[in-house]
């Protein structure tokens, strides 16, 4: 039984799941402040980002669907736990490698709460909320995504303390959805016998359908999101002379507020032609992104996070959730968790290759020619989605 009422605890879980990802991109605006305190490059900067990436895929693969056997509470305070362990080494630490041991152990808070947390919320969600829950769970996922650097860039920009207060002001935010979880029910029933272990990333017969449609155009919306956060940075700071933590902050908002739209409005086109709008949008919106580079115009990178957020929350919300309503009752959150390893490989392979291919060949030539590449990711997306459904139809 639950100890509030189903659309109380339904709030309460989009509540924490959003807190716990607002960590998850907090560093993103003070990593040109690290980097002129401890001297590193943006090489360094690339392998911060990548162990984080390498923690959230660890956690899915290790614990993604413990929620289904351990039950939805547990996981999600221990994803929030793994939050606060992560803000306190980046309060305390004064070296690189307490940088990637935060964002490894940031990476592991993520895992854990994005599969689990996307679920519990769908479950919470009352009769009048169902229809739209799957929006709820994934736009509190990428709302905080968004506020993460905004929070910070304010912070570094406006406050004392530019590295650490923000770091203080999520401690004091996960203590207050930790106190959320607290005072839900669990959502799941729990097996007499739970049976934990190191999760493969398999997906039922019945999920295959709609699983892999999602996975490809992932593939290409995640990427874009990838691409932009690694990028916004040193584009902003090198090519267009603007750096204001905040405004940084800004720019990156844009496309994950872009995502919540896009997210919002898919139920305003058809089912079959959703991925392929997603698609089409991304493609522009990357298109803006090189142009930006190349004529160092501010509004154009506004524009292009934009637009890349919109189809990448169509693709997004299109693909999690067809996937979620076709997983079995027991194996929501192991299948969800999958889905997600797609979409963080697809986010961190791009912006590993940035990272190497910058001090080869300059900001300029790896970010317009990798702009090129995950546009060409999309239209290869939208290409095959439209295949698989014609041969689906025909069989």
């Amino acid at each position: 039984m639950n100890k509030q009422s189903n659309g109380t605890s339904f709030w309460l879980i989009a509540l924490a799941f959003l807190i716990t990802m607002v960590g998850t991109t907090l560093p993103t605006p003070l990593y040109a402040l690290y980097q002129q305190h401890l001297g590193f490059g943006p090489t360094w900067v690339t392998l911060i980002f990548a162990i984080y990436a390498a923690g959230v895929i660890l956690a899915l693969l290790a614990v993604g669907s413990w929620s289904d056997q351990l039950g939805r509470r547990p996981m999600l305070l221990a994803g929030l736990a793994m939050g606060a362990v992560s803000a306190v080494i980046f309060l305390c630490t004064d070296s690189i490698g307490g940088l990637l041991v935060a964002r490894l152990i940031s990476g592991f808070s993520a895992g854990i709460m994005t599969g689990t947390g996307t679920v519990a919320v769908i479950e919470a969600a009352p009769k009048r909320w169902q229809a739209n829950a799957t929006l709820v769970a994934t736009a509190a996922n990428m709302l905080g995504l968004g506020l993460g650097p905004l929070l910070a860039g304010f912070t570094s920009q406006l406050l004392p303390w530019p590295v650490h207060l923000a770091f203080i002001v999520h401690l004091l935010l996960l203590l207050v959805a930790a106190v959320a979880i607290l005072a839900v029910g669990e959502t799941v029933q729990r097996p007499a016998s739970p049976r934990l272990g190191f999760q493969r990333p398999s997906v039922p017969a019945a999920v295959r359908g709609p699983f892999i449609p999602a996975a490809i155009a992932g593939l290409a919306g995640f990427s874009v999101t990838g691409l932009f956060t690694s990028l916004v940075p040193a584009i902003m700071r090198q090519v267009m002379g603007h750096d204001q933590g905040l405004m940084i902050g800004a720019v990156i908002f844009v496309l994950f507020l872009g995502s919540i739209v896009g997210q919002a409005w898919v139920r305003r086109i058809r089912e079959a032609a959703q991925m392929s709008v997603g698609c089409c949008i991304l493609i522009l919106g990357v298109a803006c992104l090189g142009m930006s580079i190349a004529s160092a115009q501010l509004w154009l990178l506004v524009l292009g996070g934009a637009l890349s957020g919109i189809g990448q929350g169509l693709t997004f919300r299109a693909g999690m959730g067809a996937v979620a309503n076709a997983a079995p009752a027991g194996q929501k959150a192991g299948v969800t968790s999958a889905l997600f390893i797609v979409y963080y490989v697809s986010m961190s392979l791009p912006v590993i290759a940035v990272g190497v291919s910058i001090p080869l060949f300059g900001l300029h030539h790896s970010a317009e020619f990798f702009s090129v590449l995950v546009a060409l990711v999309a239209i290869v997306a939208m290409v095959s989605m439209n295949v698989a459904r014609a041969r689906a139809s025909n069989a």
